[in-house]
């Protein structure tokens, strides 16, 4: 596990800036169809973190939300449409881009809907058909 530490984050434009603190409880992968829509990529890298972890600490009437899903809330600024975090009520944590958090060190430690990807991604990681079972899949893994 990561070191306890402070990492800062910002939309497009500067307007939202955030903070995470501690260390993320996942990094991986995601392949699904939505994480590929909403981030244009043919998968996204993945920080998850408690909701306690994770402070708007600037332009915080510029957040917006959409929910295509009552299982993920996806947040972005309203000036930019810059991505910013993706709330999972069920699993109780954050999703954090690797991406917006430029001073984090990603180390991705799995696959998730793995069975959704449109991309082959060959490295010795565990690829799950959706998601491990602690995080509410099947936990089934799929081989390459």
């Amino acid at each position: 596990m990561m070191a306890s530490s402070t990492y800062r984050g910002q939309c497009f434009c500067g307007a939202v800036k955030f903070e995470v603190t501690g260390a993320p409880k996942e990094m991986g992968y995601c392949h699904c169809e939505s994480c590929r829509s909403w981030s244009a990529s043919p998968l996204n890298g993945f920080t998850l973190w408690d909701t306690k972890d994770i402070a708007i600490t600037g332009g915080e009437d510029q957040v917006g939300e959409y929910r295509k899903t009552e299982n993920s809330h996806r947040r972005f600024c309203r000036n930019c449409g810059g991505h910013l975090m993706t709330y999972h009520p069920e699993m109780g944590l954050i999703d954090v881009f690797s991406a917006m958090l430029p001073e984090l060190v990603f180390k991705p430690e799995l696959h998730v809907h793995y069975g959704e990807k449109v991309l082959s991604v060959l490295d010795e990681l565990p690829k799950f058909a959706d998601l491990p079972a602690e995080l509410g899949g099947s936990g089934v893994q799929l081989t390459e």
